[in-house]
């Protein structure tokens, strides 16, 4: 697993800088902007807007047949418009101090030992090595939280069964069964 230092200094030679121009909220492709959130993220968000959960998340758009008429999904996410994330405005973020960390660490994401980068206008510019290192730092506790997701959701989902006929979501909290 990559550690603070060595992602930092990979960061330092890449360059990153935001130019809080709000093209990664914006939907360029059918799922260009699909921001998965957790149960806990979800939940802060939920507190921090006073929304309730579906006005702030959709279940994640793949689902699997459970040979019982049912189906599940594993994830939610961010509800967006026809252009772009619900929570951009005026082209910045609304929710900005509560965002999720995959808009926290974005253009950069840790998949095992390799460090992904995503296209942004941000990429090349100068950063410094503090500046590297909490965005090194965050992406290792964005690592650590998602692994943590999966291995609850791995949980839950084996003590689960699926209602016949239903559409689920299986979070880290349990099963949420979908209207409609």
């Amino acid at each position: 697993m990559l550690g603070v230092d060595e992602i930092a200094e990979r960061l330092g030679s890449i360059g990153f800088c935001c130019r809080e121009c709000g093209r990664c909220c914006q939907r360029v492709g059918e799922d260009s902007n699909l921001v998965l959130v957790g149960a806990a993220e979800l939940r802060e968000i939920m507190a921090a807007t006073g929304m309730k959960r579906e006005e702030i998340v959709e279940p994640y758009p793949e689902f699997i047949r459970a040979g019982n008429g049912g189906e599940y999904t594993l994830a939610w996410c961010l509800r967006r418009t026809l252009d772009a994330c619900i929570f951009l405005k005026d082209g910045r973020c609304s929710i900005y101090e509560h965002r999720p960390w995959i808009c926290r660490t974005y253009p950069f994401m840790l998949v095992d030992d390799d460090l992904i980068i995503s296209e942004c206008p941000g990429l090349g510019a100068s950063i410094s090595p503090s500046a590297a290192r909490d965005a090194a730092a965050d992406l290792c506790r964005r690592q650590a939280a998602e692994a943590e997701e999966e291995a609850e959701i791995r949980e839950i989902f084996r003590e689960t069964e699926i209602p016949p006929g239903k559409r689920v979501v299986i979070d880290s909290e349990g099963m949420k069964v979908l209207d409609g």
